[in-house]
């Protein structure tokens, strides 16, 4: 059998018992703040990368 070869004897059944009780509730997690970040550039320096990183890309 080659390299990336599919052999469906290979494989093995799982039997998958889940209770929603077990599941993860994603609004336990829930977080209201902010976040700031301060990097020292200005918007016109970000911006300027930005577009240097555009033109790199389309070389």
């Amino acid at each position: 059998m080659g390299f990336g070869s599919y052999d469906e004897s290979e494989q093995q059944e799982v039997e998958a018992d889940f209770d929603d009780d077990d599941a993860v509730q994603s609004s336990e997690s829930e977080h209201d703040g902010t976040i700031e970040f301060e990097n020292g550039a200005s918007s016109d320096e970000l911006l300027d990368r930005l577009q240097e990183i555009k033109d790199d890309d389309e070389d």
